[in-house]
């Protein structure tokens, strides 16, 4: 029985995590999982993989060093877990302030275990040099972005591009519906501090959008009850109660397919907008020390995937003290108001997704671990 140990820190990366361990099952039924993960790998290795997911899902530099304690305690109990089963292979799964420390540890530790990155860490956006110690500690990188291959593989680091699920999830996700004239969506993304600095905001565009268009309807996304709850108290803060009633829980796929325009909070959620063809803006806010200190290191033009694939601005960014609501409105506004740059937008979301390649990601990532055991 091969016994793998697997850690992911953030909702996407459970999803990603769970999909891995899926087909990895599916390929070798005779497989134990341990480690630390969300509800989606919890369920998948029944039993074995500690949900950490919600405390985990931190943003930015200055904000995990507030829970510094936390985080050593889970990454010193890691080690020490590894020590003492001795698993085949840790696999890390994004989440890379933990994860590549944790891999440098474990191998620093003369341990045989073979180390596995699965979603490369976007170490080619802000430090470049890190992937010559990756190449040190991994004995694997499984990528999901065509341009990271030829990145890794000149440090020496075996590399394979395994495709990207969310091709395979759009798929099975896909609805026949028309899009609803006049329904913006706000999907301010899946951490309490990224709610609490991007709802603001929208509700304040929401407001100057419905002066122009007083026909237009609002909903927002909630990755979870608890972020729902947090939406609801900041509405109220910023009367604006009606708010409360754009709330959806659990409907993200749906309504990035029913609404005519969107905003997304950068990450994960901006892929998933694109490849479901809905015309939308990036917007990025965090505390300004982490702002200061990312404008240092950060070594790309574009913040939002979509725009690093295409090598040009396809999604309009509003980051930091661009993200205001009257510029988020004005966008939002154009939009609605014209056609013609709508689906001058789509055109280019569909020409830049379909770089992603076909489906099968998951299967193929899975092969890609059980040949390197």
């Amino acid at each position: 029985m091969k016994r793998l140990f697997i850690i992911a820190g953030e909702l996407s990366g459970d999803t990603h995590g769970a999909g891995l361990m899926r087909e990895l099952v599916a390929q070798e039924p005779e497989i134990k999982f341990l480690g630390l993960g969300g509800p989606q790998m919890k369920a998948q290795a029944g039993g074995g993989i500690e949900d950490w997911v919600e405390n985990a899902a931190v943003v930015g530099l200055v904000e995990p060093l507030k829970r510094y304690g936390f985080f050593k305690e889970r990454f010193e109990a890691c080690l020490e877990a590894i020590r003492e089963e001795k698993p085949d292979a840790v696999i890390l799964v994004d989440y890379p302030g933990f994860n590549l420390r944790l891999a440098k540890a474990i191998r620093q530790q003369r341990s045989e275990t073979k180390i596995i990155y699965y979603i490369s860490p976007q170490v080619w956006a802000w430090k470049k040099g890190r992937i010559r110690t990756m190449a040190q500690v991994l004995d694997l990188m499984i990528c999901i972005f065509p341009f990271e291959k030829p990145l890794y593989e000149k440090s020496g680091l075996k590399t394979q591009f395994a495709g990207h699920p969310m091709v395979d999830r759009v798929q099975s996700l896909r609805r026949p519906w028309p899009r609803e004239k006049g329904l913006v969506g706000w999907f301010p993304g899946s951490r309490e501090d990224e709610v609490r600095r991007l709802f603001p905001v929208m509700m304040k565009a929401a407001e100057i959008i419905k002066q122009a268009v007083p026909g237009v309807r609002f909903a927002v996304s909630a990755a979870n009850e608890v972020l729902a709850g947090q939406m609801r108290e900041l509405a109220d803060q910023h009367q604006c109660p009606q708010a409360k009633r754009w709330i959806e829980t659990g409907t993200v796929y749906d309504l990035m397919q029913r609404c005519e325009v969107g905003t997304v909070a950068s990450g994960t959620a901006t892929l998933e907008a694109a490849c479901f063809g809905m015309p939308y803006a990036l917007v990025y806010r965090i505390a300004w020390p982490t702002y200061v200190i990312g404008k240092l290191v950060v070594r790309i033009k574009h913040l939002g995937i979509v725009n690093i694939l295409a090598g040009k601005e396809v999604v309009p960014e509003f980051i930091q003290h661009d993200c205001t609501p009257e510029m988020l409105a004005t966008q939002m506004l154009r939009w609605l108001q014209d056609d013609a740059s709508r689906e001058q937008l789509q055109k280019e979301l569909a020409e830049t997704v379909a770089m992603l390649g076909e489906g099968g990601a998951y299967r193929r990532a899975a092969e890609e671990v059980l040949k390197e055991l």
